[in-house]
Parts: C-alpha cells; sequence; structure tokens
C-alpha cells in the first residue's frame, strides 16, 4: 500500500470495537468488528469475534451493547482474538470512527498480552468529517449519519458499527476531493492539522492516528533502461512480413536465415496482418508432423497481432508482453501501421518488476477505482526512477505517456456511458488531443486536465462530442486529475468541434490574437492524439503548423510576451522569492519554453517538446549554438528542481506544486539555479533578434 493511494482506490478495513467502558485507561476489549473496502465500494468480506474479558462487565455498559460475562464465556481470549482480526487486517489501511479510543483499548491490551499493536496506517473518520463539515454542531456516528443521509440500524454492536462507519468514509470521499484531499497522505496530513481535536484525544487518553511503519517499505532499486528508452529504440525495422500463401517451410527457411524468432503473415482478404513463430512451428510440428511445413502460412498464422506503438516506452511492451503472455508484439506508428518487430529476445537485458506493468494496469484497468490506483502508483515510480539516477525530463515524458493512456481510456469509459444512457456510438470518427506539457511530454507531478476532441462529422454532431468530452472529463477528475481551473478541456465548446472549425479557431487565434488567444496557442500548439483517429489529428497538425508559420502578428505577439518576464534574482545575486519558495514555471521554464515554440512555429518545425524543438533549431543554425545549449542545461535545471521538491511534499502529503522551497537548497544546488536563471535573461532580445532582424523564416 503507498500514501500516495488515491482515498478512491483504497483497499482498508473499517473496524470497531464494544469495550467494558469509554475509559482508555482502564476499559476492556469486548468485541472486534471489521469490513473490507475495495476500489471504493464496501466488499462483501465481513470480520467479527467476540473477546472473553475475564473480568466483570459493569451493567451500565452492558445496557448499552448487550455483552454480558456469560455470553462471552466461551468467546476466545484477547490474543486469540486478536491474530485473528491481524490476519484479516493484514497491512491494509485501518480506519474507525474516533478511532483514537480503539487504538488506546488495543495498545493496552497488547501491552497486558506482551503484543505489538497494529503498525498499520490510520485514518478517522472524524477528524476527516470535521475537514468536509468544520461549522457541523457534532461529529458522532450518528450525528454524521443524519447529516449525510445514512441508514443507522444495530448500532453499538462493533459490526454494525464499523459498516456504518464504512458508509460514512465513502460518502466523504468526494467531499475531501472538493477540498482538494484526494489521496491518503494528503488526508493523513490534512487530519494532523486539527490540533485542537488531537489534543483532547490526548488529553482523555486517546491515542492519535500516525502512519503506520509496515505499510511501505523502503523504494526498491529497478530498472531504469526501460522507462528511459522507447520502443522504436531496440525494436526489429523494418519489418519482415510474407504472403499468406508461402509455405511454413519458407517461413522456417527465412527465420533461420535472418536469426529471428517470428515473421508476420499478410492477410489481404481478412484486411489485418498474422503473425508466426517459432515456438508456434515447433508446436506445429509436435502435433501434425513433418507434413505441416508444406502448409502455407496464411491458415495457420496467429490474429489478431497484438501491437505496440513504436514511440511507447520499453516499460508498456514489458507489461503487455507479461500480461497477455506472448513473447511477440507488432511495433507501429502512429497511424498504426506496422513497422517493426519486437520480442522477448529484444527485452532479455532489460529487468522487469511490479513498476513495469503500471502502464498495462492502466490500459488493462476494469473501474475507474482501479484507473485511480494505476494512477496512485505513479509518484512511486517516478521517485524510484528519480533514486536510479533518471533525469527529470525522462521523468516528465513517463508521466506525460501515463496522463496520454488515462485520457485515451477516460474516453473508451466516456463512450461506453454515452451508450448505456441511449446516446449511441460516435456520429463520425473524431481524435481526443491532449495540450500543454502533457502534449510536449513535459508533465511533471501537478497535471491538470488540458484536452480537446476533434471530429469528422457535421456541427450537428457538436452535442455529442460535447456530451463525450463532459464525461471524460469528469472520469479523469474521479481518477485523480483535477479539472483545468482555465476550462481548456474537452467539456467546452472552445476545444471541441469538426475540422472546420479547429480551422476557423486557428485562424481566429492568428489574425485577431487577443491575450486570450495567446494562451490559446501557448497551450494547443504542443498537442498530441492519444486516441481516435490519428490521421485527423495528424491532418490538424500539419495544417495548424502551415498557419502559424506565416502568422507574423502572432509570432511577433508570442515573442512581446516575454519581454515582461526577468529572472527572479534580485540585488547581490538574491533570490526573489515568497514565503521562502519560487515558483520556478513562472520564473525559470516560461522562458524557455514560450522561446522553443515561437522560433518553432515561426520556422514550421515539426518537433513538439522543448527540448525536440531546442535540438531542432540547433541542428537547422536558428540561433546561436551557446544560447540554446545554456538553455537546455537550465531545462534541465529547473525541471530537476521542481521533479525534487514535488517528491518531497508528496511523501510529506501536501499537494505538489511548481513552488520550490529555496530556502532548503544546498549551495550548489542553489548556485546551479541561480546560473540558470541568469543564463535566460537575454531570451526575449534572442527571439525578436532572430525573427525581426530582416531575415525570413524558413
Amino acid at each position: 500500500m503507498t500514501r500516495h493511494q488515491p482515498l478512491l482506490a483504497l483497499d482498508a478495513i473499517v473496524f470497531d470495537t464494544e469495550t467494558t467502558g469509554l475509559d482508555a485507561s482502564e476499559a476492556r476489549l469486548l468485541q472486534f468488528g471489521a469490513v473490507h473496502i475495495e476500489a471504493g465500494t464496501l466488499a462483501a468480506t465481513r470480520f467479527e469475534c467476540k473477546v472473553n474479558p475475564s473480568v466483570a462487565i459493569p451493567p451500565a455498559s452492558t445496557k448499552i451493547h448487550g455483552l454480558t460475562a456469560e455470553s462471552l464465556a466461551g468467546a476466545p481470549t484477547f490474543p486469540e482474538a486478536y491474530a485473528r482480526f491481524c490476519g484479516f487486517a493484514e497491512t491494509r489501511v485501518l480506519i474507525g470512527h474516533n478511532v483514537g479510543f480503539d487504538l488506546a483499548i488495543l495498545q493496552r491490551e497488547c501491552k497486558l498480552a506482551g503484543l505489538k499493536p497494529p503498525q498499520n496506517r490510520m485514518l478517522d473518520t472524524r477528524l476527516l468529517a470535521e475537514l468536509c463539515f468544520p461549522r457541523l454542531a457534532g461529529f458522532t456516528l450518528d450525528a454524521l449519519a443524519s447529516h449525510l443521509g445514512l441508514t443507522i440500524s444495530g448500532r453499538h454492536d462493533a459490526l454494525a458499527d464499523a459498516e456504518l462507519t464504512a458508509k460514512l468514509f465513502l460518502a466523504l470521499i468526494p467531499r475531501l476531493k472538493e477540498r482538494n484531499i484526494r489521496t491518503l497522505a494528503e488526508a493523513e496530513t490534512a487530519c494532523k492539522s486539527l490540533t485542537n481535536v488531537l489534543d483532547n484525544y490526548a488529553r482523555v487518553g486517546w491515542v492519535e492516528p500516525v502512519a503506520g511503519q509496515s505499510a511501505e517499505s523502503a523504494l526498491s532499486r529497478i530498472d531504469a533502461y526501460p522507462f528511459r528508452h522507447r520502443v522504436k529504440d531496440i525494436a526489429s525495422m523494418p519489418p519482415l512480413v510474407m504472403p499468406a500463401d508461402a509455405s511454413l517451410g519458407g517461413a522456417t527457411a527465412l527465420m533461420a536465415t535472418k536469426g529471428i524468432s517470428s515473421v508476420f503473415v499478410s492477410l489481404p482478404d481478412a484486411g489485418e496482418i498474422g503473425i508466426i513463430t517459432e515456438r508456434d512451428i515447433i508446436r506445429l510440428i509436435g502435433t501434425k508432423g513433418p507434413g505441416v511445413l508444406d502448409n502455407t502460412i496464411g491458415a495457420l498464422a496467429s490474429r489478431p497481432l497484438l501491437t505496440v506503438p513504436a514511440d511507447a516506452f520499453i516499460y508498456r511492451a514489458i507489461g503487455r508482453m507479461e500480461r497477455r503472455n506472448v513473447r511477440h508484439l507488432g511495433v507501429v506508428d502512429e497511424t498504426g501501421a506496422l513497422v517493426g518487430a519486437l520480442s522477448a529476445r529484444d527485452l532479455l537485458r532489460l529487468r522487469s518488476s511490479d513498476a513495469l506493468a503500471l502502464g498495462d494496469a492502466i490500459d488493462t484497468s476494469q473501474s475507474i477505482a482501479d484507473l485511480a490506483k494505476a494512477w496512485g502508483r505513479l509518484s512511486g515510480v517516478v521517485a524510484r526512477l528519480v533514486a536510479e539516477g533518471v533525469s527529470a525530463a525522462e521523468c516528465a515524458g513517463v508521466i506525460a505517456r501515463e496522463i496520454g493512456a488515462l485520457t485515451r481510456r477516460a474516453a473508451i469509459e466516456a463512450e461506453k456511458r454515452l451508450a448505456e444512457r441511449g446516446q449511441g456510438a460516435p456520429p463520425a470518427p473524431y481524435a481526443v488531443l491532449v495540450l500543454g506539457s502533457g502534449g510536449r511530454g513535459e508533465s511533471l507531478l501537478v497535471p491538470d486536465q488540458d484536452n480537446a476532441i476533434i471530429h469528422a462529422g457535421e456541427p450537428g454532431d457538436d452535442a455529442f462530442f460535447l456530451a463525450l468530452g463532459h464525461e471524460m472529463n469528469e472520469v479523469l477528475d474521479d481518477i485523480g486529475i483535477p479539472l483545468c481551473k482555465g476550462g481548456v478541456m474537452a467539456r467546452n465548446p472552445a476545444w471541441n468541434g469538426n475540422a472546420e472549425a479547429w480551422r476557423s479557431r486557428i485562424i481566429s487565434w492568428t489574425e485577431t490574437v487577443t491575450p486570450e488567444d495567446l494562451l490559446s496557442v501557448d497551450i494547443f500548439f504542443d498537442f498530441r492524439a492519444v486516441h481516435g483517429d490519428m490521421a485527423l489529428a495528424q491532418g490538424l497538425a500539419s495544417e495548424a503548423r502551415a498557419i502559424a508559420a506565416k502568422a507574423r502578428a502572432m509570432v511577433k505577439l508570442l515573442a512581446d510576451q516575454m519581454k515582461s518576464w526577468s529572472p527572479p534574482i534580485g540585488m547581490f545575486g538574491r533570490l526573489i522569492t515568497e514565503e521562502g519558495r519560487m515558483d520556478l514555471k513562472k520564473g525559470g521554464l516560461f522562458p524557455i519554453v514560450a522561446s522553443a515554440r515561437c522560433l518553432a512555429l515561426s520556422h514550421a518545425l515539426p518537433a513538439r517538446s522543448t527540448r525536440e524543438r531546442l535540438a531542432a533549431l540547433r541542428q537547422a543554425g536558428i540561433g546561436a549554438d551557446r544560447d540554446l545549449a545554456a538553455f537546455e542545461k537550465a531545462l534541465e535545471t529547473l525541471m530537476e528542481l521542481i521533479l525534487a521538491q514535488q517528491l518531497a511534499d508528496i511523501a510529506a502529503g501536501l499537494p505538489p506544486s511548481t513552488k520550490v522551497n529555496v530556502t532548503s537548497l544546498d549551495a550548489e544546488r542553489r548556485e546551479a539555479l541561480k546560473e540558470a536563471l541568469r543564463s535566460l535573461s537575454a531570451a526575449s532580445d534572442m527571439v525578436h533578434d532572430l525573427l525581426f532582424s530582416g531575415v525570413s523564416p524558413t
């Protein structure tokens, strides 16, 4: 269990106890009751165990819960009952209402029995409720159930109370999300802010719910290569494709000659590609005899062919092979055309781990909670990659790729929801676009939704695709990727429409050019298609670049918006901060990203990421090599500082941001930051000189 697991996807045990009294320093345990919450639902599994306290039970207590010494005479003693409870709970998060009392009881009982008290992570619904409803008069279980309209029955039975507490927790999750409390770590940190309540806990002898020690082990080392390289870096290209009427013997001979373990088979009648592998051949000879070598491969090929995109990171191919239990994948380009082959042999030098299955976990998730759980694993994977020495830029590429995968899954779920409501299938081909940093492959750990939809239909189809965008955005928000505060989402008519509508928007942005248009340009021109009709998206990208290259007024305003930027360095080289932090997105990344975009657009360069754009500019001789190299170095420095701060904030249960705590930087990193910022001071002048020195862009 990771601290960064979304509450929606939490695997937890909700429990309650009945005791001989309310004084935690003297009361004894009489009953355990517990239920299991998994992936946002109350599971069917239950746990109930009475306990023989071997002491008298006060009549006042019996009047509340009905338990007597006689009724408990045959029940197990605490050590046996506690062992059963621990077996049910395992290492899952424990949740209770006023759980500090239950923990105090368990600690005392464990001390008397010479046992170790629970080390699980803990959440208290009483504390969570106060975060959601700070002005509520009371926070008893009855009061909260009534406030939220929950059915109350069987009170003061441990199992019934545990079930009611579980329903309360599930009802609080969407209200916590409204307060930007989405993960276990964020909930723990927010609860710690309720110091008055926690002081009262201590005053009456209750135990403060704290993070457990055994629930999350130290980060394990993983092989970073699959997260740094893409399938196309190791795949065999071009692919070997044989006609369907070729013989199996011929395919075998070709594989032996080329030293390969598979060939693809063209199946024109079926309109697809199949595959024959060396294992297939061995199996066929073993079952049918050597005569099978004379058969044609069209009837023997396995289909449909499992594929992986050429620009996918290798860890996604590993996960797909493991899940589907195959040793060969076809490699396809953005249009879905077969361009290469990838085999298990190509991956022998790579080591697999649970983290490598992250991408495939997203692709194969069966519910929103499963997607949220997969998304919750991402920060842990990134932390391990950083520990392995993977650069921040490479980590950003992994994050962006998974945001794209989640957006694709959200679109598929949105289609399903619309179909279930009777709105039918999409009336025309469409593509989902990820914009901004996600499109550039530069997402860090504070993403919001920047997405859009282009469709090939008529204006009358807009209503369907707006509904699709709305559902897609809601799914992403539930998963843990918040709605865009600026409204740059497919649910917004300004970011949804057919090809003609998009063409008109782009022309409007480039001709009228208002401040709002510039914001749109900043986000739009970095887009990447993640789902649907790739050709439709590619056509839009090509047309958009052609329009932008001729839009001198737009390019000038893009360049002019950098004039107001200056490095946040004061007199005597002092870094300018606010409460000790500096926003390195606005204060550092902005001029690099904006310069690279502006120059790339004006020269119609197809590169998308900032690093690729800077490299393309250097290769084309556009700009001084020294300046562009300094930009590349500054980009690396700034991204590494931001990512390190985000991981530290997440570990502390704080929402990550792009604001870096400058006061915590050591002298070396502080100096590196100053050097990076100083190198950007002439960015605006450089761009203006290149654009308006009388030399027309190519």
